[in-house]
């Protein structure tokens, strides 16, 4: 899909652009205070409720918040009980995880009961501490069905989710998302949101991050323009459900599930401001770098969003993606050059081949490279690369992904009973023969 034709096609919702910014909306006009965030009476009547994603006296240019101006407050006289919730779904720290240095490969797994998006979630592995506020943890999801009746509210981390099969529509406290495969949608910590099928089943991937809110990178060198373009993020405008009906509401809290019943809907804010909202992203889009003249850049120049550590220059999670690019760099090996990593590495491909090996890695499928493990093209890529001539080449019909992460990962110990575990993967590095010197 070209990138024209891709950007030409519209989900058929209005959206507001941006990343970072301080937004308003309101879904029925007059509904926001004007000058003031807390008025006595609010307009229409409705509900002010801050939503706080940092301290308050974090510095302005890190503070989170939106003021919601709802029909009822968030608080109300359902109690919170515990709840079963989802065994798969596991928060950090894993305290039975398992540190593999082996390169690990998984084909695309099948789904594990007939579940909606919140009950398939399956943790591949996590690291860092939920409470501690640090790290991440990985999952997959494999849906079949729509979370009808039941929102759900995270406090341990936002959600990145990376859709690799089936639609998704997202309705968030703040107004509704359509996110399609190749396009990513991330949720803030603390707001409700439940997530609807357009198709019978959907799958793909999830980053929770306990950490620093997602940040694009700096740009350094590359300077004012380029990467991820503030201007192609999408939030979504003031909707509310105006029907009453009855909805159960599941959080997770730091690893713990509860619930409470209302009769009514969570998603009745009317209006509201702010900069800590969700917002999609189409990966192609990504102003993508590489380099003109010779040598490949590293895979850090396609960084879309980070979650910076204290150490200067590594990020407790980095999101990076490869998408549609030119190669043109004169006598050089192209494909994903040999490696080793303090980083520890989770690729996932949403479609298409990835260029670094011809065969075995798959759409919805995954790997993970853990710190220091080799890694690097297959055989046959390494043989197409030294041979290929050295003209402008373009790479497309491809969309992958990789969460690089400062942190070893403690991998679930299920996932590597799965069958979808390929065992073999190993195999695609046999038959480099030994230089003559």
């Amino acid at each position: 899909m070209s990138y024209l034709k891709n950007n030409a096609a519209g989900d058929g919702r209005s959206y507001i652009h941006g990343f970072g910014n301080q937004f308003e909306s309101e879904a029925i006009a007059g509904a926001l205070p004007i000058g003031m965030n807390s008025p006595k009476t609010s307009p229409l009547g409705l509900y002010a409720e801050q939503l706080s994603g940092t301290a308050f006296t974090a510095t302005r240019a890190e503070n989170r918040r939106t003021w919601l101006y709802r029909r009822r407050p968030s608080i109300n006289e359902a109690p919170q009980e515990p709840y079963a919730g989802n065994d798969s779904w596991l928060t950090a720290p894993l305290r039975d995880g398992v540190l593999d240095p082996r390169t690990l490969r998984w084909r695309p797994p099948h789904a594990r009961g007939e579940q909606d998006f919140i009950g398939s979630l399956t943790t591949i592995g996590g690291n860092g501490s939920a409470p501690d506020q640090v790290g991440c943890a990985i999952h997959i999801y494999n849906a079949c069905r729509s979370m009808e009746g039941t929102a759900f509210c995270n406090s341990d981390g936002e959600l990145l989710v990376v859709p690799q099969q089936g639609s998704l529509e997202v309705q968030t406290e703040l107004g509704w998302l359509t996110v399609r495969p190749g396009e990513v949608v991330l949720i803030p910590r603390g707001l409700c949101f439940r997530i609807l099928l357009t198709d019978r089943s959907a799958r793909g991937y999830v980053l929770e991050n306990y950490g620093p809110a997602f940040r694009l990178p700096e740009l350094g060198p590359i300077g004012a323009n380029g990467l991820a373009n503030a201007r192609d993020f999408q939030c979504p405008v003031a909707a509310f459900d105006a029907q009453e009906s009855d909805y159960r509401i599941i959080t997770k809290f730091f690893g713990s599930f509860w619930v409470r019943q209302l009769g009514h809907s969570p998603f009745n804010v009317v209006a509201w401001h702010g900069n800590l909202v969700p917002f999609k992203y189409d990966l192609e889009r990504l102003n993508a770098f590489g380099s003109v003249s010779y040598d490949s850049p590293d895979p850090c120049i396609s960084t879309v969003l980070t979650s910076p550590s204290p150490q200067p220059g590594t990020a407790y999670i980095d999101f990076v993606a490869f998408p549609p690019r030119w190669q043109v760099a004169e006598d050089t090996f192209r494909p994903p050059f040999f490696h080793r990593n303090v980083m520890t590495e989770f690729m996932g491909l949403i479609h298409g081949i990835y260029e670094g090996k011809n065969d075995g890695f798959l759409p919805g499928g995954f790997s993970l490279h853990s710190c220091m493990a080799p890694h690097g093209p297959d055989r046959d890529t390494y043989v197409q690369g030294t041979q290929e001539a050295s003209v402008p080449k373009k790479l497309q019909g491809t969309m992958a992904f990789m969460f690089e992460t400062k942190l070893p990962v403690y991998l679930n110990p299920a996932v590597l009973d799965w069958p979808e575990l390929d065992r073999d993967y190993v195999n695609c590095w046999k038959g480099f023969a030994p230089t003559v010197v």
